[in-house]
């Protein structure tokens, strides 16, 4: 359990002075903004998906400035190749003139790596971030370089229905923490934005925290305690997304192929704790749970052909079971 009152409140300060910066810059989509802050908090990497121009890349940008991580972007185009993003080993000459190999890295050495619209590359070159976003390093020539610390992936991507996009591979898609739809502003922020995008001067953002003070925080979140019963609880929300479970809803049986790995159930958990010290309390709560089941599902179940072929969203599926999976075991 957190030492003290003091440490909780420090913790809800840093992360206010956080929001208030990035504020600054974005305007709305304060959701957003708290989901992508937890899901840096708990060093895990994060999805988001919307249509082009809703301000996802600023968004990574200036969470970049506030938190004073050094920051790589790399667009993702169909002909981009893996070694683009992770390195490569080239031929360099030294200066008695003998050649040898030398690995020359790639942008994805860096604390914070903006993946922009990431589902525009094909499979092979989105699979290049798999080791990079499980171990943390990346194996060229049978070589392992280990990136720097902390390291994050913030991923955009835009809707599948877009025509050039490929479906991002599942156990890619099982690495983030977090999926997120970012939703379009309301008249009164698209105003705002207009103000703040057309004006003389662009907002700047200061420096809020440091990448180890992020790594203290994630600390302390894991300090926070989890009753029994709660975690008996996000393990049946996550068992009710699988098709053959006794505890699976009608629309999990009949859309769903396949439900949440066991990642989904660590990134509520995890999620929730983080969720309890925003809220400054010390113990996490079925509400913490509920309240992050969406973003730590939605991209983790894989529908059957009855399903895509409905059109059926992740969204309705998982609000059947949040609303239908007791709190007590029966």
């Amino acid at each position: 359990m957190p030492e003290s009152n003091s440490s909780v409140e420090e913790f809800r300060a840093t992360a206010a002075r956080i929001e208030r910066e990035v504020a600054t810059v974005i305007v709305g989509q304060s959701e957003i903004v708290r989901s992508v802050l937890v899901c840096i908090i708990a060093g895990g990497h994060a999805l988001l998906e919307g249509v082009p121009g809703l301000g996802k890349t600023v968004l990574v940008k200036t969470l970049a400035a506030a938190l004073d991580l050094s920051f790589s972007r790399v667009q993702f185009t169909p002909d981009l190749m893996p070694a683009d993003i992770v390195g490569t080993n080239m031929v360099a000459e030294d200066e008695s003139g003998r050649r040898a190999f030398r690995f020359q890295p790639g942008p994805v050495f860096t604390n914070l790596l903006l993946a922009d619209e990431v589902n525009r590359a094909t499979p092979k070159t989105q699979s290049a971030l798999l080791e990079a976003m499980q171990e943390r390093t990346v194996t060229v020539a049978n070589t392992t370089h280990h990136l720097p610390s902390p390291f994050f992936v913030l991923a955009t991507q835009n809707p599948l229905e877009m025509e050039g996009t490929y479906p991002l591979p599942e156990a890619q898609l099982d690495r983030f923490f977090f999926k997120l739809n970012v939703g379009f502003p309301q008249p009164s922020e698209l105003a705002e934005i207009l103000n703040r995008t057309t004006a003389a001067t662009a907002p700047q953002t200061g420096k809020a925290a440091t990448g180890k003070t992020i790594a203290r925080m994630g600390a302390l979140a894991r300090e926070v305690p989890v009753a029994s019963h709660v975690t008996k609880y996000a393990v049946r929300l996550l068992m009710s997304t699988h098709p053959d479970a006794p505890e699976a809803t009608p629309l999990v049986k009949r859309f769903v192929r396949y439900g949440s790995s066991p990642r989904g159930a660590q990134s509520m958990i995890f999620a929730a704790k983080i969720a309890a010290l925003l809220d400054g309390r010390l113990n996490a709560a079925f509400d913490d749970i509920r309240a992050m089941a969406l973003p730590a599902l939605r991209h983790r179940l894989i529908l059957n052909f009855e399903g895509e072929a409905e059109g059926m969203a992740t969204d309705a599926i998982l609000a059947e079971i949040v609303n239908s999976v007791p709190e007590d075991e029966k």
